[in-house]
């Protein structure tokens, strides 16, 4: 890092910045702000806005409810879910070898719905509208060339030879973070050899507010419930398969996509153009360094099998704010190195066992030895059946 113009942009002094407005930099801005942080958020292009009559964006995400909590709290939540969420109540996960299927359903765990599935861009949208009154000094288009730390200050070097300092800088600028690098924090995982195909199809039968997921020997795939009566297919599989499966024209792609699903919601009678992206598993080596936080996909990238990214980025989002906030009420500086590595440290373990967990299920579902898919049958079996077992784990995946 080097020497930066101490020229600052107009405005009240800052607490906090944060780089990268996706969902979780948008929630991060907004939830420092209604705490009463000063607090300004740095987008290099701004969402795209979102409108009811438009086609549904291809990437959503599946709520748990520590997500939902914290959108109501951002009050921002009622918004989403009247402009277009699907919630839904049930999940049914089974083996395609050896036939072996597990169930979750919302009423077993004392709850009304398991989750929402809703579109990225609606969320982001609708967090960027709140932005504004909630006091967020929104920099869009803006880029960090670098920051430096200057006693009890960071100041940020923009693109545009401006400059701006802040008390704590939060990183939320993706899993390839130009700010994690220029901090010197590495990274650890490995890249798993996959890609996702993505689509919203239209199916014989109705998903029932249901989440299909389907282990495939070559990857899951899932089919999330959507609120127009279609389906969010996630189906996951070897590079090489991904670029013939891609190149298929549609009514050979329907017919493979069918029998992968065990025509679960019957024929697969229509679909949107197809999308595809790498999946990999990747870790940050720390979540701060010197008054800069991660947060997101630049502190952790998991495998989708879950669907808990976002929902991981989220929970980053409100422990670091109820952090700062203790620190606050205790006089403390809010970027002083033992209050980010309280967030860092609570975090960061949560988030490797999630990743690794994961990561594990994926490779444990690769088996394809006939005795080891045949200890994994039974142990999905037994697990089903263990209703005190199954419920920890809802209750994990839901964030409660």
């Amino acid at each position: 890092m080097r020497t930066v113009p101490t020229v600052q942009r107009r405005g009240p002094a800052l607490d906090i910045a944060v780089v990268g407005g996706g969902m979780v930099g948008a929630a991060a801005a907004l939830a420092f702000a209604r705490a009463g942080f000063a607090t300004a958020l740095l987008e290099a292009r701004p969402p795209a806005a979102w409108h009811a009559q438009d086609e549904l964006d291809l990437r959503v995400v599946g709520l748990a409810p520590s997500s939902i909590a914290l959108l109501e709290e951002l009050d921002v939540w009622t918004s989403i879910r009247n402009a277009r969420a699907c919630p839904y109540t049930h999940m049914h996960v089974w083996d395609a070898q050896s036939g072996a299927a597990i169930d979750f359903d919302a009423g077993d765990e004392g709850r009304d719905l398991l989750g929402y599935i809703v579109e990225n861009n609606l969320v982001q949208w609708t967090l960027w509208q709140a932005l504004e009154a909630a006091g967020v000094q929104r920099l869009c288009p803006a880029t960090v060339k670098d920051f430096e730390v200057r006693g009890d200050r960071v100041v940020l070097e923009l693109a545009d030879g401006e400059s701006l300092s802040v008390r704590l800088l939060v990183a939320a600028d993706g899993a390839g973070s130009p700010l994690r690098q220029r901090a010197g924090i590495g990274t650890h995982g490995h890249d798993y050899g996959q890609r996702a195909i993505v689509a919203h199809v239209a199916t014989e039968r109705a998903h029932a507010g249901t989440a299909w997921q389907r282990f495939l020997p070559t990857g899951p795939l899932a089919l999330l419930p959507l609120a127009d009566g279609r389906s969010s297919l996630v189906w996951s599989m070897p590079e090489a398969e991904a670029r013939r499966v891609q190149a298929l024209d549609e009514p050979a792609f329907l017919a493979e996509l069918g029998i992968a699903s065990d025509f679960r919601l019957g024929r697969i009678v229509a679909s949107t153009p197809r999308a595809a992206f790498p999946l990999k598993l990747q870790l940050a080596d720390a979540y701060q360094a010197e008054r800069l936080v991660l947060l997101g996909d630049a502190a952790h990238a998991v495998h989708p099998l879950a669907g808990q990214g976002v929902n991981l980025g989220l929970r980053d989002v409100a422990e670091l704010r109820d952090t700062l906030l203790a620190a606050r009420n205790e006089g403390r500086d809010i970027a002083a190195t033992h209050v980010l590595r309280r967030y860092a440290r609570r975090r960061r373990s949560a988030d490797t066992l999630d990743a690794y967990g994961f990561d594990a299920l994926a490779r444990i579902y690769a088996w394809q030895a006939m005795p080891l898919v045949a200890a994994r049958g039974l142990g999905v079996r037994l697990l089903d059946r263990l209703s005190p077992l199954k419920r920890r784990i809802a209750a994990h995946a839901a964030g409660l």
